[in-house]
């Protein structure tokens, strides 16, 4: 396990940020920290990193007490630039921040600005570069040194489609090389590239596993039924159906209260002498499985 957090706190004063948190990353694992605003997800972030003490709790970094920062690459949410420098100039300065050996840095400089794709904008000042080059060179800066878990704050939330879209793609090549880390609470940038998700609401996690498992959490699958001939109410009165909408008196959409109705539905349809016409069903999508959770 590259990083375990256990019973992770931070109090400021009376007010608990976070409270009791288990945490566990592997290797070249993307995980995302999902949750409004306030939730804790920064403050989570910041401990991780070593950017803050926590109150109470321990976390483990490849396998000692002590968080290795040389290892950890961090974008925060408003990441500070000097808009007088140019973004090689940037690179350089991140670079010796990081200890990157004085022989090995114009190359990894070189290779940050291409991997950006701010190869053309090299010599320009930061001053003058639009959100997402800002945000794509924050990306290199917290990779320049090859860390082994990169951690970024809310990444995409400020960008236009197209900046959100260049650096999630980043996102999806980093997680090759390296473990990512990253708050959100946007959650369609948590489906395009993360692995685990962890959600948080008032400083407590309300649940983490895998996309799938979350969609699946409720066991109950939306289904629409046309026929050729009328249905009728028996579906109304089937254990097998939780709730069931008409928009036609041949047309239905309902819910089954597991997977396994399926066949029993088609069935039951066959004995009732009904010609399906159409027959298809619905995934429940993260928003749904996350409105549930969050509401709870």
């Amino acid at each position: 396990m590259l990083l375990t957090a256990e019973k992770l706190t931070k109090k400021f004063g009376d007010h608990t940020a976070v409270a009791q948190l288990d945490l566990n990353i592997k290797e070249n694992e993307c995980v995302a920290l999902l949750g409004p605003n306030g939730a804790g997800k920064t403050t989570t972030l910041q401990m991780l990193a070593g950017l803050l003490t926590p109150t109470s709790g321990s976390i483990r970094f490849s396998g000692t007490k002590n968080i290795n920062r040389r290892l950890i690459g961090y974008l925060p949410q408003y990441p500070a630039f000097f808009p007088w420098m140019s973004a090689k100039e940037y690179l350089q300065f991140a670079g010796r921040l990081s200890e990157v050996p004085k022989k090995e840095l114009q190359g990894k400089i070189e290779e940050m600005l291409s991997f950006a794709g701010l190869e053309k904008a090299k010599n320009k000042r930061i001053g003058g570069f639009s959100g997402g080059m800002k945000q794509r060179l924050g990306l290199a800066q917290a990779m320049i040194h090859e860390p082994k878990l990169l951690i970024l704050d809310e990444p995409v939330s400020a960008l236009d489609p197209s900046g959100r879209r260049d650096v999630l793609e980043m996102m999806n090549e980093l997680k090759k090389k390296m473990a990512i880390l990253f708050s959100t609470h946007v959650l369609h940038d948590a489906e395009q590239v993360c692995d685990e998700i962890v959600m948080l609401k008032g400083g407590k996690m309300k649940w983490c596993g895998n996309l799938i498992d979350l969609r699946k959490r409720q066991g109950e699958d939306h289904v629409l039924l046309e026929t050729k001939e009328e249905i009728g109410n028996w579906l109304r009165t089937e254990n097998y159906v939780a709730e069931c909408s008409f928009s036609s008196p041949r047309a239905v959409e309902f819910t089954l209260r597991n997977p396994e109705s399926r066949n029993r539905l088609l069935s039951d349809c066959i004995d009732k002498g009904l010609t399906i016409t159409h027959f298809s069903e619905k995934g429940r999508t993260l928003e749904d499985a996350y409105l549930e959770l969050m509401e709870q």
